[in-house]
């Protein structure tokens, strides 16, 4: 079956720390079942995630994402078949949005409709170039 991985980005609506912390408990369940792995780098004005596994699995969550309203103006904006995972040991690996990322006057000012695909590929290719963490039990994160 193949690897798809999917970069999308939303706006969070409804953004709290216990709504996200739903998300990822049910992502992270939910992910490991379907054999999908990712990251999420959210703040409140944004949600960039990535999702890697079997491609119907990978659009099929893809699809019912697009429908929780918990996400507003959602865009799919970089997708490739792989045969290498970038997060083969996270279920979600959650990252607060870095500072060398995308200010929110940026964000706000439309930058997510001028990324390249390219540009958005490399910010998931850096966090998964990061050092891992030292205690094995963080990696639910």
């Amino acid at each position: 079956m193949p690897l798809l991985q999917l970069i999308y980005a939303s706006r969070p609506f409804g953004y709290d720390d216990l709504t996200l912390g739903g998300i990822l408990n049910t992502a992270r369940i939910n992910n490991a079942r379907d054999g999908i792995t990712g990251a999420l780098i959210c703040r409140e004005d944004l949600f960039l995630q990535m999702l890697e596994g079997p491609k119907p699995h990978v659009e099929a969550l893809f699809d019912r994402i697009a429908r929780d309203d918990r996400h507003a103006e959602m865009v799919k904006l970089w997708s490739a078949e792989n045969g290498t995972r970038m997060f083969p040991d996270w279920a979600m690996k959650h990252d607060p949005a870095r500072s060398w990322m995308w200010t929110a006057a940026e964000v706000s000012a439309g930058v997510i409709a001028k990324v390249t695909p390219d540009e958005v590929h490399g910010v998931f290719v850096r966090l998964a170039q990061e050092p891992a963490p030292t205690c094995p039990a963080s990696r639910s994160n």
